[in-house]
């Protein structure tokens, strides 16, 4: 994993744990596999199970030479993608994510953002902040509020049923967008599937939880944007590329549009962007999945997975190379 995550991933709880469940010495984490260390050679050599999390370097072939014991990736994240290779799927290593655990925070943070966007927290904490006086609220936001609100949800992934779920209690109407998901399916969610545009002309908040992909890059572009109706906001807790960046801006700038904003493209936006400043934006700095004492989740996921590979059982979560083409 990338230095300085094992820090605050293991707790001494996991340390504990970690060294009851598999001969190791869990304070050596390996940055960098392609020329390793002296002792992180020796450790790969032995290996028969790697604990990864972000930042953590590809298994190459080459790595996996050296490496001719290993059976599992148990990876303390969501996405795979930036290391288990296909090398990894031709040896037939076994690969667990902590993807669903991962997803808790991101759809809570949604959730939260959603009934704050309808409620025009923003809108009325900054004319608050102006004002300092008596004022007709009820007047100013006699648009406001979650009653028979319309929220569309793109992608049906982790994240996006968790959103889903947790939105059920409040009572809004839920529209998805999702070519994967039958018309059964969606009855089962809850939900009413409709096409892209439809979704986007027909929602009060839309919240977009659908896979970074070459077919996904720029899904919502100007056209969609402007289907939004004036007022709605737009959520992006998935990846920056899904929306186009320069599509929104005038959209923003020109106040028809809100916009909640924990992932951009770039990902820090240069120090000059508007993005910063606009009143109805809120920009997050991808803060929305695990973090702090979450991480303890992603590690407690972890080492279940472990558990289960030390007794013989399978992963709870595996990871599918059949299904990474639609999935983050």
């Amino acid at each position: 994993m990338g230095p300085g995550i094992a820090g605050r991933l293991l707790d001494p709880r996991h340390h504990t744990r970690l060294a009851a469940l598999a001969r190791t010495d869990s304070r050596l984490v390996a940055h960098e596999l392609a020329d390793p260390p002296p002792a992180v050679s020796a450790a790969l050599a032995e290996a028969e199970v790697l604990l990864t999390c972000w930042g953590a370097p590809p298994l190459t072939a080459r790595v996996l030479d050296a490496a001719p014991r290993l059976r599992a990736v148990v990876h303390a994240a969501g996405s795979v993608k930036h290391h288990v290779t296909d090398a990894c799927w031709e040896r037939g290593i076994a690969v667990s994510s902590a993807a669903a655990v991962n997803a808790l925070p991101v759809a809570e943070y949604t959730l939260a953002m959603i009934l704050l966007a309808n409620k025009r927290v923003l809108h009325s904490a900054r004319r608050y902040r102006e004002l300092r006086a008596p004022h007709d609220w009820q007047d100013e936001l006699a648009a406001a509020g979650n009653y028979r609100r319309t929220v569309g949800v793109i992608g049906a992934s982790r994240i996006g049923r968790r959103v889903i779920e947790l939105l059920r209690p409040f009572g809004p109407a839920v529209l998805l967008h999702d070519p994967y998901v039958t018309a059964a399916e969606a009855a089962r969610l809850g939900v009413r599937p409709v096409s892209l545009g439809a979704l986007c002309a027909g929602s009060d908040v839309v919240t977009v939880h659908a896979p970074q992909l070459p077919a996904t890059r720029h899904l919502l572009g100007a056209r969609e944007l402007a289907l939004m109706p004036d007022g709605a906001t737009l959520i992006n807790t998935a990846r920056g590329s899904l929306v186009d960046g320069a599509a929104l801006l005038p959209e923003l700038v020109s106040g028809r549009l809100h916009a909640v904003l924990d992932v951009t493209e770039p990902e820090l936006p240069p120090a000059d962007s508007p993005l910063y400043e606009l009143p109805n934006v809120l920009l997050t700095p991808h803060v929305a999945g695990s973090l702090g004492t979450e991480l303890h989740r992603l590690t407690d996921h972890a080492l279940d997975e472990l558990d289960r590979y030390t007794r013989g059982l399978p992963f709870t979560d595996p990871v599918h190379p059949e299904d990474l083409g639609r999935s983050a």
